[in-house]
């Protein structure tokens, strides 16, 4: 009798320091994964494409955590997503930004596949898929395939959260240069989905408890807002330039909206005086 509750001890004990391991193996990893996310968001918004290439490579031993590779996938694509995006203002090599995207593309597919229900994964395939359109506008056939890809995912994005404000974001660029309905561009409409977008964002703020989760959008409205005012048929300068400045108010290291949306902004507005 003693030596089986003896053994049932032990057992109860080596379980107990097995669980209590994998316990911290988990919280280290969610530790790291968590690190380098932060520096993910911090390279784009740097401009810093290097490292945004390195820490999506950085992410890969994570991808195999079952708890975590939904969202580890999440940002791996996003790391090559951005990379691909800040690319664009540097007349980067665009086989380059469609090998990011392609590869961006197979990471938010993959968190997909893991949680069907991560609405952000989805319309972030979409707008990758969105952006493969512009680099392959020369090959019909390319742009077909890839819209028949795209729309099912903003369809369901629409459908499962139409208060995301990344949802807004995106779609409002995808108006700005192609409104299915109208066969064309709809800025007006482009322009009332960043700002719906933006008072989203900030009714959201402090809800994400989990830093995993995906949060960003406020900086980046106010961003699309400052440039599709500047570009607007008829430009509004003065609403450029505060949405603009709001913008690097939220994020004063933002290489892309201090060293050139606001020259940009400036120069228009010197234009005009």
């Amino acid at each position: 009798m003693r030596r089986a509750f003896f053994a049932t001890a032990a057992a109860v004990i080596l379980t107990f320091s097995a669980n209590s391991a994998f316990s911290k193996r988990a919280d280290a990893n969610r530790e790291a994964v968590l690190k380098i996310v932060t520096q993910i968001q911090r390279a784009d918004y740097e401009g810093d494409r290097p490292a945004l290439k390195r820490l999506f490579g950085e992410l890969a031993p994570y991808v195999a955590d079952a708890k975590l590779s939904s969202r580890v996938q999440y940002w791996r694509g996003f790391a090559l997503w951005r990379r691909s995006l800040n690319g664009f203002n540097e007349a980067a090599d665009p086989k380059e930004l469609e090998d990011d995207l392609n590869q961006a593309v197979v990471e938010f597919d993959g968190a997909t596949a893991k949680d069907p229900a991560f609405v952000d994964a989805k319309l972030a395939a979409g707008s990758c898929l969105m952006n493969l359109m512009y680099l392959n506008q020369k090959n019909p056939q390319r742009v077909q395939e890839l819209m028949k890809r795209a729309v099912p995912l903003f369809a369901e994005a629409q459908k499962a959260a139409p208060e995301n404000p990344r949802l807004s974001w995106v779609l409002g660029a995808n108006y700005w240069y192609y409104t299915p309905e109208r066969n064309g561009p709809d800025h007006a409409r482009a322009l009332q989905t960043y700002q719906t977008g933006l008072e989203l964002a900030r009714e959201a703020r402090g809800t994400v408890i989990d830093p995993l989760e995906p949060s960003w959008g406020e900086p980046e409205l106010l961003m699309n807002l400052a440039w599709a005012n500047l570009h607007a048929d008829v430009p509004d300068l003065t609403a450029a330039d505060r949405y603009a400045h709001s913008a690097l108010e939220l994020v004063p290291y933002w290489h892309y909206v201090r060293d050139i949306l606001i020259p940009q902004i400036q120069d228009a507005k010197a234009k005009t005086n």
